[in-house]
């Protein structure tokens, strides 16, 4: 896992729904984060694959429900958006391709279910420019 291995998990509550407008032009693991865009991509998980503790990496993501961009500005209507609840969160400092984010979200799994949360099948993959440098962030809702 090289650099994966800096990850932290952690438990997020997001109080506010991430909001995004359609964007169907994006590539979903483009390595390379625009300085002013925020991204984000969500997958509907194989419901089998979503609750093992070895799921089989070449079944991960699952299908792509959605990609949006961040709403900016009043007049940006959103279509697609983050719920509010309780999130396995982990982030790396960097834009991580797409075998990259399959390997984190596993080990989020992983470590979800050591913790004997109940994972909703969704992972929502976010990239954004924050302090300098991309950011790849990995949500994972789950049942309080």
């Amino acid at each position: 896992m090289d650099n994966m291995a800096e990850y932290s998990l952690m438990h997020l509550h997001l109080r506010t729904p991430l909001k995004y407008t359609k964007a169907t032009d994006l590539n979903h693991f483009a390595g390379k984060i625009p300085e002013d865009e925020e991204l984000i991509f969500c997958f509907e998980l194989n419901r089998e694959q979503a609750s093992r503790f070895d799921p089989q990496a070449e079944l991960f993501p699952g299908e792509l429900i959605f990609a949006g961009r961040k709403c900016n500005g009043e007049t940006a209507q959103p279509e697609h958006h983050v719920p509010i609840g309780m999130y396995l969160f982990v982030q790396q400092r960097r834009a991580l391709c797409r075998e990259e984010c399959i390997t984190l979200a596993i080990e989020q799994q992983k470590d979800g279910l050591w913790e004997q949360l109940k994972l909703e099948n969704r992972l929502y993959v976010r990239y954004l420019f924050e302090d300098g440098s991309p950011v790849t962030q990995l949500f994972r809702r789950y049942e309080e």
